[in-house]
């Protein structure tokens, strides 16, 4: 019994963790499915480079023409049959203009693997027929031999007759041991031939080992090999019993074509199959619609056909589950009708609370940012203020000092008559020397408080129309008017007076300044804006 117990929990275990794998292999599935347009437009890039280069390559130039023309067919072989059937056609008239049998043949191939992508076996076999093997190098043969092979194995399939599919397994296994003899020796090729020879002998334990050394990490094979081979792994496990294994198989598979811009694809279809069979029958309806539309896209007739078998079992099924769940949500939404009426009820008036509440917070708000700005500029003001005072107080004391030796020099020459002298004095008293020395302690006290004010003003205007002091200047007139603008005094008339212009001067001072700049509506603005230094945010 607890032996029996022991069996039953390693079995739950590792039936739970492939359940956990195939849910996040799914999800992974559609991530990359919600990414297909990004794989199918770098995949029409290269289309689009590529029949670029073909365009600019001289007509006559046969081997340039078919190099390109080789690399279009394989960029369209598994993604749109059409264009790719153009290319081929390309490939056959150019090994004729080149008197290449050998190239012909290998372009019947071609023409050949996209007919029976497209379901047209016959057309397929007719195809082949016109081949000449013996014309054929040894890797040329080896695709002639898989495509024979799959001719053969997939008609056996897709028959499934107990007359005739005996007879084509039998030439596909002979085909496929063709195969294998002319590829090289642990080669991809070799073991991926060898892998289907197995399979196709019914011996899916050896065939399935040799397919899983092409799907080990750190393997280099091609995204749409690693599909195929990841198919046809997944379709063997599902034979074996093995059936979470084949599915997450099939998973990785699908994932593959996506990223490998794949429209000819089996793993979408079966993985459908697969999902349907075990009762996910949204996502199987899901992945059977998009293999439809890949099949559509490519013109795959044989997978149509498969799809068209499947896809109404699918879709009845989605439908029935859709009307229970309808059913379901309808019976819950009447039970909590009546709940969510009180609850609006409740909401409404909560509702207005809370816009009573905010029109209240809004107004407090708007209060706290006004009276912040106020504080600001108070502060602000102060600051100016105490720097300005403080320094014109150490002017204004200056000048009294001045002002009382010049008295006293005055009083003295007075009491002794000395009248030339007196005019001397006067004389040498320079005017226009004090008002410089005057506007040079205030361009730096300026400064001080508002070090950014030059390089924020001339910001405001292109490169040639800047305003930078000279040398010798701290600021010139025209940075002088607006840093008094800036202080607050925005009439003319003060402004003026304080330097010594006239009062039609200033304006003109004003407006030209202000024509020139980027923005003249919004200029005094971003004057006013410039921070002090010391000021509080």
């Amino acid at each position: 019994m607890r032996l029996f117990l022991l069996f039953f929990f390693m079995l739950f275990n590792v039936v739970s963790a492939f359940s956990a794998d195939k849910d996040s292999l799914i999800a992974e599935l559609k991530t990359q499915i919600a990414k297909k347009d990004v794989y199918d437009s770098a995949k029409q890039l290269r289309i689009k480079n590529l029949s670029r280069l073909h365009q600019q390559i001289s007509k006559i130039d046969y081997e340039g023409q078919y190099s390109i023309c080789l690399k279009l067919y394989d960029e369209y072989k598994s993604y749109q049959y059409d264009s790719a059937y153009v290319y081929v056609n390309k490939l056959k008239n150019l090994s004729v203009s080149m008197n290449d049998m050998s190239r012909a043949y290998y372009s019947q191939i071609k023409l050949g693997f996209i007919l029976l992508s497209s379901g047209m076996f016959k057309e397929t076999f007719d195809c082949m027929k016109r081949v000449n093997p013996k014309l054929l190098n040894d890797s040329m043969k080896v695709e002639y031999y898989f495509i024979m092979y799959r001719c053969n194995s997939d008609l056996a399939k897709y028959n499934s007759d107990k007359y005739f599919s005996p007879d084509y397994l039998t030439a596909s296994n002979a085909y496929i041991d063709s195969a294998i003899k002319l590829s090289k020796v642990g080669s991809v090729d070799r073991i991926y031939y060898s892998g289907l020879g197995h399979v196709g002998a019914n011996d899916n334990y050896n065939g399935s080992q040799e397919l899983s050394k092409l799907v080990r990490p750190g393997v280099p094979i091609s995204m749409h090999l690693r599909a195929m081979i990841s198919c046809s792994l997944g379709q063997i496990y599902i034979n074996s019993d093995r059936k979470e294994e084949g599915i997450n198989l099939l998973i990785q598979s699908a994932i593959a074509d996506i990223k490998s811009s794949t429209k000819e694809t089996v793993a979408l279809f079966t993985l459908a199959e697969q999902l349907y069979k075990t009762g996910n029958i949204k996502d199987a309806y899901s992945f059977v619609q998009l293999a439809k539309a890949d099949a559509d896209f490519y013109g795959a007739r044989q997978r149509k056909i498969q799809i068209g078998a499947i896809l109404p079992l699918v879709a009845a099924e989605e439908l029935s589950h859709s009307e229970s769940e309808k059913n379901r949500i309808l019976v819950f939404l009447l039970a909590i009708t009546a709940l969510a009426s009180l609850v609006i009820l409740f909401l409404i008036m909560i509702y207005k609370q809370l816009g009573k509440l905010k029109h209240k917070e809004r107004i407090i708000e708007d209060k706290n940012v006004q009276l912040k700005q106020v504080n600001y500029k108070l502060i602000e003001d102060a600051h100016i203020k105490e720097e300005y005072i403080g320094q014109f107080f150490k002017i204004i004391s200056g000048y009294i000092l001045k002002l009382e030796k010049l008295k006293m020099s005055v009083d003295t020459k007075l009491s002794i008559k000395k009248y030339d002298d007196i005019r001397l004095i006067v004389n040498n008293i320079n005017i226009k020397k004090e008002r410089e020395v005057l506007y040079h302690s205030f361009d730096h006290i300026f400064l001080k408080i508002f070090p950014n004010f030059i390089s924020v003003f001339n910001s405001q205007f292109e490169e040639k129309d800047q305003i930078w002091p000279q040398e010798h200047e701290v600021l010139n007139t025209d940075l002088r008017i607006f840093a008094l603008i800036r202080m607050g005094i925005n009439d003319n008339e003060t402004i003026a007076k304080i330097l010594e212009y006239s009062v039609n001067t200033i304006y003109v001072y004003k407006m030209r300044i202000k024509a020139k700049s980027k923005n003249p509506e919004q200029f005094e603005h971003r004057i006013m804006d410039i921070k002090a230094v010391d000021s509080v945010e």
